[in-house]
């Protein structure tokens, strides 16, 4: 009789098969439940629960009257989890024009179904073409809330103001020196789905901060005014650029900080960086004859030059080899400081360094602040130059006092000019005006010049403006004190001075006994040549009344 042919024997082996494959059982259980139990816990969640990140957002930013300069706005982003979508192609097919990108771009990233995390379809879309994809009800596509940044003025003081990147993080301008205050603290939210993607329960939901608002000193109607003359400007005399500063000298208060060519704010990740500077704060430049107000201060502190006083000036001088004459041919002349400065005289300026002195004309310059920051809130401030005397040549003090050899920017120019309207005390320029609601405390100062050499510098400005220096920025019903400036650029190579390319400024104050306001207006190559008188002294008279009026300056 066969062995299997055994009754007893076939249940003792199915018995024993049977007892083999429960252990097997049991033991994997075990084994899962043991060895893998966290391994395959964290995938399970990982599969069920999902975490999303919301970013901050951000607070907005101001001009002095209360308008928005830059404001977040409702933004979509799309996200996918491969592992839920049931149809790639045709998913992605959808998307594609809706996203506005390739098909197979947005195929490639949901295509891997063995991919357990997520993917970033798409940022900052509009809600409207957001709810278009919510309306298609596709396994697997999530879309969550974020915060787009807009410039709502657009062109409207774009390079002060600067950008938010895609992340709402400041890159550039205000954006950048006050991220710390506009940024936020972010959210995230833990959501549970069943196996095939539908919501079943949110877990945790941790709500977010937003960022302080930040109130700027701009207003933008002025700086909306003062783009639009200097676009007109740069237009009338096929210039490079233009730039025009509005500030109060007794507050630093900036009211308007305008770049011409102008740029739009919403395109400004799509801008070169030579098109993003504020000019004003960043670029140094030659200043020419608008120094000279600031040579005139020191002789007149060091007492090496006095008011009334004549001083016989030669058509030419003869220094280091190099020929200082003015402008304007002419024979000798007794001319006062007031004259001096009136008729522009590079010789008689520097008649005035020379008597000054190398060292102390020096010490005067970083007086006023040159070559050092003035410390404004606005990022990537430049310093510009100013050698030492020891590194002067014979040459040099042929220079410096008419404003060769020495660079400057433009915002120290106005802060120089500032603290001659200010009675001789410099006032820290600010573009902040308050954070968070909270005014920002009163800008640091410090006395620079005597009050009597302030009051004496405005009167001979004034001379300059209504004696025949720059009779096209005067303003009807108002006495204006201010400068002219020609300044040649120097060559690339350092080599010299253009003869074809100059750069024409106009800096005055008004009203001229108590000023209100310091303007500087810069022209950068101006074609055919023109000087401050010509080129800048209109557009800073259209600015500066535009001002009077709009701040209700009384004559």
């Amino acid at each position: 009789m066969p062995v299997l042919a055994d009754p007893n024997r076939r249940i003792r082996l199915t018995l024993l098969i049977f007892l083999l494959v429960f252990a097997a059982v049991i033991a994997k259980t075990v084994f899962l439940q043991t060895v893998r139990a966290d391994e395959l816990s964290a995938q399970a969640s990982e599969q069920q629960v999902k975490e999303f990140q919301y970013p901050a957002r951000r607070g907005t930013i101001f001009d002095r009257n209360g308008r928005e300069l830059a404001v977040g706005e409702e933004a979509k982003t799309i996200t996918a989890d491969p592992y839920y979508i049931d149809d790639p192609l045709k998913t992605a097919q959808f998307l594609a024009p809706l996203l506005k990108v390739d098909s197979s771009a947005i195929l490639e990233k949901i295509s891997d179904r063995s991919q357990s995390s997520s993917v970033i379809l798409a940022r900052k879309i509009d809600p409207a073409v957001a709810q278009t994809i919510d309306d298609a009800k596709i396994t697997g596509l999530w879309i969550s809330s974020e915060e787009k940044r807009v410039y709502p003025q657009k062109q409207v003081a774009a390079q002060v103001v600067g950008y938010a990147g895609v992340d709402n993080q400041g890159l550039a301008g205000m954006e950048l020196q006050m991220d710390g205050v506009l940024s936020g603290t972010g959210g995230s939210q833990k959501i549970v789905f069943d196996p095939s993607g539908k919501q079943i329960e949110t877990l945790s939901l941790v709500e977010g901060t937003r960022g302080q608002d930040v109130t700027l000193t701009i207003d933008q109607s002025l700086q909306f005014e003062a783009e639009k003359i200097l676009t007109d400007t740069v237009k009338q005399w096929s210039a490079k650029g233009a730039e025009c500063i509005i500030m109060d000298p007794k507050t630093g208060e900036i009211y308007a900080m305008a770049d011409a060519p102008t740029v739009d704010a919403n395109n400004f990740s799509q801008l070169s960086d030579e098109q993003r500077r504020n000019r004003a704060v960043t670029d140094n430049y030659e200043p020419g004859s608008v120094f000279k107000s600031v040579t005139v201060s020191a002789g007149l502190e060091e007492h090496a030059v006095a008011p009334g006083q004549t001083y016989h000036l030669p058509p030419a001088l003869e220094l280091g080899g190099f020929t200082i004459k003015d402008a304007v041919d002419r024979g000798p002349v007794d001319w006062d400081l007031g004259q001096i400065l009136t008729h522009s005289s590079n010789v008689g300026a520097v008649t005035v360094g020379m008597r000054t002195g190398d060292q102390k004309l020096y010490d005067w310059i970083l007086r006023f602040g040159f070559g050092a920051p003035t410390g404004i809130d606005f990022p990537g401030e430049a310093t510009g130059i100013v050698s030492s005397p020891k590194d002067w040549s014979d040459s040099t003090i042929g220079n410096v006092p008419i404003g060769q050899g020495i660079s400057v920017t433009g915002i120290q120019m106005a802060e120089a000019y500032a603290t001659i309207a200010n009675n001789g005390v410099a006032v820290k320029p600010h573009l902040v005006k308050a954070v968070g609601g909270q005014p920002v405390g009163p800008a640091e100062s410090h006395p620079v010049t005597s009050e009597k050499t302030a009051l004496q510098l405005r009167t001979y400005l004034q001379q300059v403006v209504e004696d025949g220096g720059a009779p096209l920025a005067q303003i009807d019903g108002y006495h204006v004190a201010g400068k002219t400036g020609t300044a040649q650029k120097p060559l690339p190579d350092g080599s010299g001075y253009s003869e074809e390319n100059y750069i024409g400024t106009f800096i005055g104050m008004v009203p001229a006994a108590d000023p209100q306001l310091v303007v500087m207006v810069m022209v950068d190559e101006p074609h055919p040549f023109g000087g401050g008188s010509t080129v800048a002294a209109p557009a800073f008279q259209k600015i500066t009344q535009f001002a009077l009026q709009k701040l209700e300056i009384a004559p």
